[in-house]
């Protein structure tokens, strides 16, 4: 269903657009008055109004597919590419450790942990140094 109405309305956006690029504009009639060319094809009007009703047609099924696009796509899906994916465990996080000497709380703590140096981290043990080859005389 989504992807008919995908491929109905990039085809009446297409054709809405040729639609609007063949009309003529505003202006179109004044070249006519000196000594223009006629539209004698479509008669003394010209394919306005013919033209006119294509392209209000072609909004209106404009219209009606992106409402119908949007209410389809604001439904949650039923289908899941992660069905049957069982979620990694996680550890259960440590609760978190006041600072020794500083009790809890109150606004005069917060200068006194900010002033309190934090813990280093304890040094990592040294990678054995690793042995030169010896030279070939």
């Amino acid at each position: 269903m989504y992807v008919l109405l995908v491929i109905i309305h990039i085809a009446v956006c297409i054709a809405l657009i040729l639609i609007v690029l063949l009309q003529t504009g505003k202006g179109a009639e004044m070249g006519a008055a000196f000594g223009g060319a006629s539209q004698t094809v479509f008669g003394g009007a010209g394919p306005a109004p013919f033209l006119t009703k294509i392209t209000t047609g072609a909004a209106i099924v404009f219209m009606i597919t992106s409402l119908a696009l949007a209410y389809v796509s604001s439904k949650p899906s039923a289908r899941s590419l992660m069905k049957g994916v069982k979620p990694m465990p996680t550890a259960p996080a440590a609760p978190a450790k006041p600072a020794a000497g500083l009790p809890m709380g109150g606004a005069g703590n917060m200068a006194q942990k900010a002033a309190a140096p934090a813990a280093a981290p304890a040094p990592a043990a040294p990678a054995p140094a690793a042995q030169a080859p010896v030279p070939k005389k």
